[in-house]
């Protein structure tokens, strides 16, 4: 791959060969925000397969962490996660950090990822800012915006069948309160600077789907 990229273009000078280098194997990544149910997760599903990004869930990644045995934050992550609260940042992005090297070193054509429930507070920004400067770039935050009732109800469905243990009422009222006092501050940041596409996900799977496509469609 790279050694196409460097035939098709006229390099002349070792800064800008080094220059092109860094810019073909940096991380393209999308942040992926909403409240719980929002339907995240599917639609990261949908784009991965049209538009071949590689989806990386904060919340999975947590997750599989906290079951693998020997883990030295299993029993934290599983406490943060039980309460509803967020994981500490350098947890996370290492674990983000160590899933997008894994990938690249496999194919070093897959450098575009959904970061699927990140960042999702003020510490998780200034972390990412602080850990990933110049070693990745955000091109925008897709966000999936949809009632508290509609998050809520969609959980409680699928908490019949995910067996997960926050799929619960009590444990999802303190998910939305976290995403309201904590997450939505950020989307709004980022409105500021116009690096948020939004997504009204209250609607059915493939009418938000489309509303996806029209977004990657013109920049993704």
């Amino acid at each position: 791959m790279l050694y196409r990229l460097f035939s098709s273009l006229s390099l002349k000078t070792p800064a800008s060969l080094f220059r092109c280098i860094v810019h073909a194997m940096k991380p393209q990544v999308l942040f992926v925000l909403g409240g719980p149910g929002a339907g995240k997760g599917t639609q990261c599903a949908k784009i991965v397969e049209k538009y071949g990004y590689t989806h990386l869930s904060a919340g999975d990644l947590l997750r599989a962490e906290r079951g693998r045995p020997g883990s030295q934050y299993g029993e934290l992550i599983e406490s943060y996660i039980r309460d509803g609260k967020i994981v500490p940042v350098k947890i996370t992005i290492s674990l983000l950090e160590r899933a997008m090297d894994e990938t690249m070193k496999e194919n070093s054509e897959k450098n575009k990822f959904l970061i699927d429930g990140f960042p999702r507070n003020e510490d998780n920004l200034q972390g990412w800012n602080t850990n990933m400067d110049g070693k990745a770039e955000v091109k925008f935050v897709l966000f999936f915006d949809c009632s508290n009732e509609v998050c809520i109800n969609r959980c409680l469905e699928r908490g019949k069948s995910s067996g997960r243990s926050d799929d619960n009422k009590e444990s999802l009222e303190k998910r939305i309160k976290t995403f309201l006092e904590s997450t939505r501050p950020i989307i709004e940041q980022y409105q500021k600077v116009g690096k948020v596409r939004t997504v009204d996900a209250s609607k059915s799977l493939d009418e938000v789907f489309a509303e996806v496509q029209k977004i990657f469609d013109k920049e993704g």
